[in-house]
């Protein structure tokens, strides 16, 4: 009976050195990459911030940021693998979406179609994207330090309700703008008859995707809304199970 207790207890604590192993690891990771993704938005905000002062126009402003834009927002698809793996309790769906809408609008719009690069409505999203990933991932970092400056949690839970619905506006008229260039060239499109009988139209496409917006904002805005109540005021939110 001894020797099986000893047993018992000696592969408990095994496992509760491996779960902290994993636990330090996955601490580790998460702080060395929330600084690294602060330190690339402030390099976008360096960068545009320079470009303005030097030429005194938003005009090529997204050229001359693009590739390092396109690196930090498309290297945030790691955060989708964060969730799935069960090192940040977050839904994977809810930051796949929000991830992968981004990286969307990056690629497959402003990249893609040059002619709306110099629009007013690219720097608007992209000023509000800047300010909320660097309040964002530095809050993120301060907090797995266990040094959580107050300012920086009162950015994270305040700033958003003005930062979100102008960041929205700004990717709805980048949208908006895209349109009538993507309809005069086909890009991206399959017209019938073709080879696998499938048609698709990138214009409707775009369409459906600013429908998108009516149901999604409203959903990731007010959960916003109630993390805020909890994390400033402490206030119990009960989830309704679906």
């Amino acid at each position: 009976m001894a020797s099986s207790e000893e047993d018992g207890t000696v592969e408990e604590k095994e496992n509760n050195n491996k779960k902290r192993t994993k636990s330090t690891l996955a601490t580790a990771w998460l702080t060395f990459y929330n600084i690294a993704m602060t330190a690339g938005w402030l390099v976008l905000a360096m960068a545009m911030t320079r470009f303005y002062i030097q030429k005194g126009t938003h005009k090529g402003l997204y050229r001359s940021i693009a590739r390092t834009l396109k690196f930090f927002q498309t290297f945030a698809l790691v955060e989708v693998g964060h969730c799935a793996i069960g090192i940040v309790r977050t839904s994977v769906i809810v930051t796949g979406v929000q991830v992968c809408s981004r990286i969307f609008m990056v690629w497959f719009i402003t990249n893609s179609i040059r002619q709306i690069q110099s629009e007013e409505s690219v720097i608007l999203f992209l000023v509000v994207w800047t300010m909320t990933e660097i309040i964002r991932y530095s809050y993120y970092t301060f907090k797995l330090l266990n040094h959580l400056p107050y300012f920086i949690k009162w950015a994270r839970y305040n700033l958003f309700i003005v930062l979100y619905p102008v960041g929205v506006i700004g990717e709805l008229l980048t949208i908006y703008a895209a349109l009538p260039f993507v309809r005069r060239s086909g890009m991206y499109s399959m017209r019938l008859p073709n080879k696998y009988n499938v048609s698709f139209d990138y214009y409707y496409c775009l369409i459906i995707v600013m429908l998108s917006y009516i149901p999604l904002f409203p959903q990731l805005y007010f959960h916003m809304l109630r993390q805020r109540r909890r994390m400033l005021h402490g206030e119990v939110i009960v989830e309704k199970d679906d």
